[in-house]
């Protein structure tokens, strides 16, 4: 699904020892324009990008990225790929320079420009009583709105859509054949933040979500919009009731989610992935093709495509039944 972020305004290309002065670096660099801050996977040759964490030294190594914010102590892995900039708080820096390309970037108030819908403006659409509706938002024909319903500025909903009563859509690009049951909260910020101190800090949330076609999304799913990068629910995914997703999550096409399922940040699925009921994705891990992971179970680690597991912490499916052929 290709889309354009629209939702937050983006300054013009910002000159690097700017940046560096901003985020106080210790080897700050002159004379060259940045255009964005971008995840690894994403970035171009202009833009600015970070690395925090050994998992990503592959995906480093495929960068596009010329400078990589980092800590000094990763100088070793990544001088032969770009341009390190050196700081002593890595993810303080890209709170920083976030919000030196979208100053609103910490904004998640209430969208003030809702008002009541106006039908003739939307002739092929059925609304249920006390709908919201945000400046710009687009709907396509066809599609069902329910009662107390409130989809904010920007939102793109696809045709032949049935949303819920109860249900908050905000940040968020949405395709076609698309279900959202009643009280589905979808582009929230995410919980982010990170220690400075003796407080606390937001980590700006500038991506959105992304939920491709014929997706259905159970009862009082919550669903966070992106960090940097988006949050994403591939075509033919199916989320049961009570769902969690957590900012930059991609869930693969043709997934089954099950009731009160949590994902942790930038964890990753693939394709046809069946999840049982109440358990838990750690952060930023990888889970393959074709696996089924059982109900309960607390994944912290990267699983191959073809593998069935179950337990906590999980582990292949024969030997956890073989560990508790007795209990």
């Amino acid at each position: 699904m290709k889309h354009s972020n629209f939702f937050f305004k983006k300054k013009n290309k910002l000159k690097i020892f700017d940046i560096c002065k901003k985020i106080k670096a210790i080897n700050p660099i002159k004379d060259c324009n940045i255009n964005n801050i971008k995840d690894l996977h994403n970035a171009d040759v202009d833009d600015i990008s970070f690395f925090n964490s050994l998992k990503y030294l592959d995906v480093l190594k495929k960068s596009k990225a010329k400078f990589i914010i980092t800590q000094e102590k990763n100088l070793k892995f990544i001088k032969n790929f770009c341009k390190p900039i050196v700081v002593e708080n890595v993810f303080k820096a890209v709170a920083e320079i976030t919000e030196l390309f979208y100053p609103n970037s910490l904004n998640d108030n209430v969208d003030f420009n809702l008002i009541s819908v106006n039908k003739k403006k939307y002739k092929k659409i059925k609304f249920g009583k006390n709908v919201l509706l945000g400046k710009n938002v687009q709907i396509g024909n066809n599609s069902i709105i329910g009662h107390n319903t409130i989809i904010e500025s920007n939102v793109v909903l696809g045709s032949n859509c049935n949303i819920g009563s109860n249900v908050i859509i905000k940040y968020s690009v949405i395709g076609n054949n698309v279900r959202i049951l009643d009280g589905a909260i979808i582009g929230k910020k995410g919980f982010g933040f990170f220690p400075d101190e003796n407080i606390n800090l937001r980590y700006p949330h500038v991506g959105i979500v992304l939920i491709e076609d014929n997706v259905e999304i159970g009862s009082n799913n919550t669903i966070d919009r992106g960090s940097i990068s988006n949050t994403v629910i591939g075509k033919n995914t199916f989320l049961d009731n009570q769902v969690h997703i957590a900012h930059n999550v991609s869930i693969g096409k043709n997934c089954v989610i099950t009731a009160q399922v949590g994902f942790a940040g930038s964890s990753k699925l693939g394709n046809k992935v069946l999840i049982g009921g109440q358990a838990g994705i750690s952060g930023h891990i990888k889970i393959g093709n074709n696996v089924n992971i059982g109900g309960g179970s607390g994944v912290i680690k990267n699983i191959p495509d073809n593998t069935r597991v179950m337990g906590y912490p999980a582990k292949e499916l024969k030997k956890f039944l073989k560990e508790n052929k007795d209990n």
